[in-house]
């Protein structure tokens, strides 16, 4: 990677700012954590500054507090379950900035978390005074936010030119290293699964991986403004009717690599478990829901000879069974496939643990937004912002 690494950085005695995602979801008016994945995810970071003698200080947003504090998106309770899981205390700041945290710098072998960046409207802005003091409070930063990289804050760009030097913490290192591999020297043949119910979520992903990539199948609602464009009818299919000369431009300049579904799974009704029947031509009245049996062994075939697989977004509507078969199917065949895999976070990743195969892909995406930009070809501002090697 050419920028630096926490690896890179000298911890021994020094304060660190480590920028975590702490963005966890809560419950019971901000009192219970649901998940504590992403406090989980943050650990193998914390624990290596640790264990090189620096000081810890973590900063994280919470929700979307609106630059004023909010009770109920307090970080209090990360801070009690990070105890817990490190396995040593955890001191919890009143706020981010000002005399108060300045005065609760830790020492060696200490971990503070600052309270919710985003209770500063500062934060948001990028705002340099506001960026200036939360680098006060360290020697050196690193950024292990992947899911926040791709928003230029004062946490995530603004105080890097307040120190001497930024790297990468560990998960940030593994995003960067898996997703630069397979975009910028993927071994052949390397493959692209793209779904989800917008092409215009996903135009520049499209537009910058089909240079890259040998097939690029395509899923998803996003899938009938593609067959629309051709001709083919998609009767009461969601389409964007806006993109479909965008499609049907793609598809004329790079149809011999896009594969469409031949056949689809469909209903009149959108509802879990809602009688259903498969159609290589999806009548008027009907909606597709899912990819058929005849594409998902086409795209398995494909899946199957490839060794990069790229996926992001599912193949149908996942959460309505039965509607999720095709997603499963397509998971299942890219954890059989010895490939190296990266998939996108939401409902892809959703998908491959529901199939039970989230230890047979290479690596999980912890940031959507932030994927998807990379994967777009744009260098995301959390990124840029970091010293280079």
């Amino acid at each position: 990677m050419a920028k630096l690494s926490i690896r890179d950085l000298d911890l021994k005695g020094k304060r660190v700012f480590i920028r975590v995602d702490f963005n966890v979801p809560l419950a019971n008016g901000g009192q219970e954590i649901t998940s504590d994945k992403r406090i989980r995810a943050s650990l193998p970071t914390i624990q290596y500054s640790l264990d090189q003698g620096a000081a810890v200080i973590l900063g994280s947003h919470l929700g979307r507090p609106k630059g004023k504090p909010n009770a109920e998106m307090s970080l209090k309770p990360i801070a009690s379950r990070l105890a817990e899981l490190l396995g040593r205390d955890v001191k919890m700041a009143s706020d981010c900035v000002g005399p108060d945290v300045a005065a609760m710098k830790p020492n060696t072998g200490e971990v503070l978390l600052l309270e919710n960046l985003r209770f500063h409207a500062e934060e948001e802005a990028n705002d340099p005074g506001f960026s200036k003091q939360l680098a006060s409070l360290c020697d050196l930063y690193v950024n292990d936010a992947f899911g926040t990289a791709h928003r230029a804050h004062a946490s995530t760009v603004g105080m890097v030119a307040f120190v001497p030097q930024a790297g990468a913490g560990l998960l940030m290192d593994t995003e960067l290293t898996y997703l630069t591999k397979v975009t910028t020297n993927p071994e052949r043949p390397g493959i692209s699964i793209l779904g989800g119910a917008k092409v215009s979520d996903k135009i520049e992903v499209i537009s910058n991986l089909v240079n890259i990539v040998d097939r690029l199948l395509i899923g998803g609602a996003m899938a009938y403004t593609f067959l629309k464009s051709q001709g083919q009818g998609t009767g009461k299919s969601l389409v964007e009717e806006d993109k479909l000369d965008l499609a049907k431009d793609l598809l004329s300049r790079f149809g011999e690599k896009i594969m469409l579904p031949v056949d689809h799974v469909v209903s009149a009704e959108f509802r879990e478990h809602a009688p259903s029947q498969v159609v290589e031509r999806i009548p008027d009245g009907m909606m597709g829901l899912d990819i058929g049996p005849a594409t998902v062994e086409a795209f398995s075939g494909v899946i199957s000879s490839a060794k990069t697989i790229i996926w992001n977004g599912p193949m149908g509507v996942f959460e309505k069974p039965p509607f999720d078969k095709g997603t499963v199917a397509v998971a299942l065949a890219v954890a059989s496939s010895g490939a190296t895999s990266v998939v996108g976070g939401g409902d892809s990743e959703k998908a491959v643990k529901s199939a039970g195969v989230a230890d047979r892909i290479s690596h999980i995406s912890t940031g959507g937004g932030a994927s998807l930009e990379f994967l777009s070809g744009v260098e995301l501002p959390g990124v840029a912002a970091l010293t280079e090697k």
